[in-house]
């Protein structure tokens, strides 16, 4: 498998610790990068990608990808595949779960490299902007109120993923 690059961004320490999670379950050929310490040239150099966010107050991105999201128009998609992660709390914010994940995809220049996505089944929530078609855009993890299917949850999704990858 081509190298994997894991790009996260983090306020609260929460959507670090799922991307090491993943980054785990991947083995070697993942690396993790804070997108805050991030460039486009970093970025471009892998062929696969992971990109991950929290949510912040309604649709909102974590801070430090809002900051860094338009310099991928800079990158060339062409070849690439990108999978997409976000962290949210389905109780607390039922009408807006996981809408960083959604803005997310909503400015990525090119959504057809984006695979990875993710049944709906077994959240509960009023309205997300990641749902498309049935589904989320990529993996969601709710370390609030579902900690205990994490773990799970990964291990299924980069399965998924190192044959989406490949």
């Amino acid at each position: 498998m081509k190298t994997v690059g894991i790009f996260f961004g983090s306020t609260s320490g929460t959507t670090r610790k799922i991307a090491e999670k993943i980054q785990k379950a991947f083995g070697k050929e993942a690396k993790l990068h804070n997108i805050n310490e991030a460039d486009v040239k970093t970025i471009d150099q892998y062929d696969n990608l992971i990109f991950g966010t929290s949510a912040w107050g309604i649709g909102d991105m974590q801070d430090d990808w809002e900051d860094f999201i338009d310099n991928l128009s800079e990158i060339d998609f062409k070849g690439k595949k990108i999978a997409l992660f976000g962290s949210g709390d389905q109780e607390e914010y039922p009408e807006s779960f996981v809408d960083g994940l959604g803005t997310m995809y909503c400015r990525l220049p090119d959504k057809s490299v984006v695979v990875g996505e993710w049944p709906k089944d077994g959240y509960n929530y009023y309205f997300s902007l990641a749902e498309k078609d049935g589904k989320f855009v990529g993996l969601v993890i709710d370390e609030h109120n579902q900690a205990d299917l994490t773990d799970e949850r990964i291990q299924k999704w980069v399965k998924e993923l190192k044959t989406a990858f490949n």
